[in-house]
């Protein structure tokens, strides 16, 4: 009878889903008394089937890539690729296809390209924008060059150009300016191109890695005379702010680099060993500071999980092949770090980690842990990374197995990790900016993550409560900026069926939305959950062949009526209680929402934009974190002075002067909007002294200009010398003997610490104060920001 039970869950029978979904209403307050939708939208079916469409790609393609070309356009383009050996030579076929109608038809234009093979791993570059820019880069067999077609008409027609080089990579547009770009080659050559692609210029050689930095400057590092790339810890950091007319070398002794936010970060190797220490940049790399984390050895490796422009991220990797690291947070200059999470899953330099910023509502993450007994637990933080605390049990789920007391366990959330393990999970964790507080993840419920079948889990608060939305993994995809979600189920054997909700998860119905199963492979819609249309991809089979085929399904006639002002409700996030004066403040500042009741069975449209309303906190000791040598007692909001440091003079070293710190123990968290109310006194003194914040580095000098005199030279090797020495005394008592000089973390209060980040999960253009959009890295420092 598991089949019935399945059968009347996904059709909402009130069995589990229906009755958990006033658990998931109780934190939203004002959306609780919504009435049940499940009885909504009757006689769907003859809408969608006559809104869907089908398409077969009848080519030998065994892969298809997607590229979608523009915001609102519906243009794709789908690049089909065959390969196969030929007495150890490589025998490749493309066809491109062109949609203007978010796929349900699309056109044959091989022919635009000269049925010229298209490199799978990186032949596809879509402009940033609507600029409706395209590049794709061929490859011209039997020769050391390649072929790019170019397109300025969102690929109606397109024009060649030969390269006098074998790319490496993707060509990178400058996000400042889409007609220049910038690329590899295999020969480690740096190559450039004014006028979008139509003619190339060498720039540089022996380059290892480069990155668009800001005001059409490029950063890239390069090797030391006879040196390779592989001599890591060798390489020297260049940048050239005038498109390769003049170089400047900024960083030496390079281990990897990276961008986040306003911030350049390198790993440089300290001298000491194989150990090496993380340098940061706020201005371009003319000035650098030295961050205040634990230096790391050869078997260890730093990564920055996320960055904008007020504060970073950053991991730090235990000793020993341990799968787990540190996480610690900057302050606005991106130099001083406090701990902020413990145990932290991240396996091996190159490896996995659940590091998930919730875009969905500010100021949320989620990741796991790695418990001592080896388990593997998630947690969340609601205040940027200030405390991290488990994600409650769903009200609708039992604890499995692997809880010890089955009244009690909590939500694990499946992200890269269990990818990495080849677990049944095809999805990661899915949030969109616009769809406020809703989260779609796989996950299992018990005191550790589960190795069994995971099931999809919906949270419409941005983390705070959630609810088993359907059982089994699934594919699924966000529409309608929230009002539309779709999934199909994941097993292997051919599908017909799919399943789409108009109340954030809590009811799902099913559509057949072909006679004809497909063996289907993933879900594609357009990117930033506006569109209504949504297609699912994947191929049939026939006696003699494969062929890929595309079912297309627009949701917009389903969804008859545009939303008016009396669908949406007010709602405060971050809080239980709407009308409590106090309830909601994160950073400074709370922010009301009008969001979509779930009963309300409408159409938000492409133009609908989130209606928030901001308004300050009064300062308490929440909104500060604690200054440089002082630290937070567990479970209290106080700074306390850290012993060792008790009755000293503060004095450090930044952007080459000396400054005495005088402080209570208290500096405003970074992007932190609070007004009024409490203000802990903090200066920092200007000891008109010069000095050394960096051991190691060169002087910034134009590449072929002229060094000092000798007597100098000798004079500044003495002093780093003693500096050194005092150095290692000084970083060996306090970083290597565990006490961070800088915080000692513990729990923080609630509405604390870390909703650092501000804007950190809204686009550019949108939001208060919004700021840079936060960048994910989830390499390792073996490429640190890539």
């Amino acid at each position: 009878m598991d089949w019935l039970r399945r059968w009347l869950v996904a059709l909402c029978v009130p069995l589990a889903l229906c009755a958990g979904a006033g658990a998931a209403a109780r934190r939203l307050g004002s959306r609780s008394a919504e009435r049940s939708t499940c009885n909504a939208l009757q006689g769907y079916e003859a809408k969608l089937s006559e809104n869907t469409h089908s398409y077969s790609f009848n080519d030998l393609g065994g892969s298809v890539s997607l590229a979608w070309v523009g915001d609102g356009t519906g243009v794709i383009l789908a690049l089909t690729t065959f390969q196969m050996p030929v007495f150890l030579v490589k025998f490749g076929q493309s066809r491109l296809y062109r949609s203007e109608n978010y796929g349900k038809s699309f056109q044959d234009v091989t022919d635009l390209i000269n049925n010229t093979f298209i490199e799978t791993e990186f032949g596809i570059a879509i402009g940033p924008e609507n600029s409706g820019k395209v590049i794709l880069t061929g490859d011209v067999s039997g020769t050391s060059a390649a072929r790019i077609f170019l397109s300025g008409d969102f690929g109606r027609s397109f024009s060649h150009v030969a390269l006098p080089f074998m790319p490496q990579m993707q060509i990178l547009y400058n996000p400042q300016d889409s007609n220049t770009l910038m690329v590899l080659s295999v020969k480690h050559m740096l190559w450039l191109s004014l006028d979008f692609g139509t003619s190339w210029r060498f720039v540089h050689s022996s380059v290892c890695l480069t990155k668009w930095g800001t005001e059409n400057t490029i950063f890239f590092t390069t090797t030391t005379v006879n040196g390779s790339c592989s001599d890591r810890g060798t390489l020297l950091l260049k940048k050239t702010s005038d498109y390769g007319k003049t170089f400047q070398s900024i960083r030496e002794k390079i281990y990897s680099f990276g961008i986040g936010g306003r911030f350049l970060f390198a790993s440089v190797m300290t001298g000491t060993g194989n150990m090496r220490s993380i340098h940061v940049s706020v201005d371009q790399g003319e000035v650098w500071n030295i961050a205040q984390l634990p230096h790391v050895g050869h078997d260890q490796f730093y990564s920055i999980l996320a960055a904008n422009d007020d504060m970073v991220f950053m991991h730090v990797d235990e000793p020993g092949d341990t799968g787990y690291g540190t996480i610690f947070v900057s302050d606005d200059r991106g130099t001083v770090y406090s701990k902020s999470l413990e145990r932290h899953l991240y396996t091996t330099p190159g490896g996995e980690t659940d590091f998930t910023n919730v875009t969905s509502l500010r100021g949320v993450f989620i990741t796991s842990v790695m418990a001592e007994d080896g388990s593997v637990q998630s947690v969340v933080s609601f205040d940027q990374g200030g405390e991290w605390e488990p994600l409650q049990k769903p009200e609708n789920s039992r604890c499995d197995s692997t809880a010890a007391d089955k009244e009690k366990c909590s939500l694990h959330i499946h992200a890269s990790y269990s990818t990495s393990l080849k677990l049944n999970v095809p999805m990661l964790p899915l949030t969109e900016p616009n769809a406020v507080g809703l989260i779609l993840a796989h996950g299992s419920v018990g005191d550790a993550m589960s190795m069994s079948t995971p099931d999809v889990y919906v949270s419409d608060d941005g983390g705070y409560s959630w609810q088993l939305a359907l059982e089994g993994p699934h594919h699924y995809a966000i529409l309608d900026s929230g009002g539309l979600l779709v999934a199909v189920e994941h097993n292997a054997l051919p599908v017909s069926t799919i399943k789409f909700s108009t109340d954030e998860g809590q009811c799902w119905r099913l559509y057949n939305f072909t006679d004809e199963p497909i063996f289907f492979t993933g879900l594609a819609s357009e990117p930033g959950a506006r569109s209504m249309n949504v297609s699912l991809w994947g191929y049939r089979e026939t006696y003699f062949s494969q062929y890929w085929v595309s079912v297309t399904i627009d949701f917009r006639e389903l969804l008859t009526r545009d939303c008016q002002e009396g669908d949406y409700v007010e709602w405060l996030a971050h809080s239980d209680d709407i009308s409590d004066p106090t309830d909601g403040c994160m950073l400074g500042y709370k922010e009301k929402f009008l969001r979509l009741r779930k009963d309300s069975v409408c159409w938000n449209g492409r133009d609908y934009a989130i209606n928030k309303q901001p308004s300050p906190c009064p300062c308490t000791l929440d909104d500060y974190l604690c200054d440089f040598g002082y630290y937070r007692e567990e479970n209290s909001s106080k700074c306390l002075e850290e012993p060792d440091l008790k009755g000293r003079v503060l004095e450090f070293c930044l952007h080459g002067k000396k400054e005495q710190l005088v402080t209570t123990g208290y500096r405003k968290i970074p992007g932190d909007k609070c007004v009024n109310g409490e203000q802990p006194q903090r200066k920092e003194v200007d000891l008109s002294a010069k000095c050394v914040s960096d051991l190691l580095g060169p002087e910034l000098l134009k590449d072929g200009q002229p060094s000092s005199s000798a007597p100098v030279i000798a004079s500044v090797i003495v002093i780093l010398l003693i500096s050194a020495v005092v150095a290692v005394l000084f970083v060996k008592k306090y970083v290597c003997g565990g006490r961070f000089l800088v915080h000692r973390y513990s729990v923080l209060q609630h509405n604390a610490e870390a909703n650092g980040i501000d804007g950190v999960d809204e686009p550019l253009d949108t939001g208060v104060g919004a700021s840079a959009k936060i960048e994910f890295h989830d390499d390792s420092d073996e490429d640190l920001l890539e």
